[in-house]
């Protein structure tokens, strides 16, 4: 699964496959960070760091299989951070989460922050956090 504001390169899928687990979790890139202060860049890749094994959960970068979606019972219905709770469903049914750099998807800063909660909304926080820093 991914996002409409998102961009997979061509082989997305093909990756994805050849980890042989049952979810996967990608990493991202924000390509245009709009009118976030500079220093913004460096701080979300300081969070988020683009290693193999790493923690994070994107929906804009993630995969599972058939099978392990039926036996998780599908997407929980939670209002906000449902691809962190199927993940969280994988891992409780005792699934492979392949965590990997490869393959990166290409998101974007989002201003508009359509869920309380979700990417937007992290990254305004992050910049308030940011922010609050560089006053202080």
């Amino acid at each position: 699964m991914t996002d409409a504001d998102s961009r997979v390169p061509p082989e997305w899928l093909e990756q994805q496959l050849a980890y042989d687990a049952d979810a996967f979790c990608g990493t991202v890139r924000v390509d245009d960070w709009l009118d976030y202060a500079d220093s913004m860049p460096e701080t979300f890749v300081g969070e988020h760091p683009v290693v193999d094994g790493h923690p994070h959960v994107h929906g804009a970068n993630m995969g599972i299989s058939a099978g392990m979606y039926r036996t998780c019972g599908g997407f929980p219905s939670v209002a906000v951070s449902e691809d962190v709770a199927l993940i969280t469903a994988v891992v409780r049914h005792g699934g492979v989460v392949a965590r990997r750099v490869q393959p990166v998807v290409v998101t974007s800063a989002r201003r508009d922050a359509r869920a309380v909660g979700g990417f937007g909304d992290y990254l305004q926080k992050l910049e308030l956090r940011l922010s609050s820093r560089e006053t202080a």
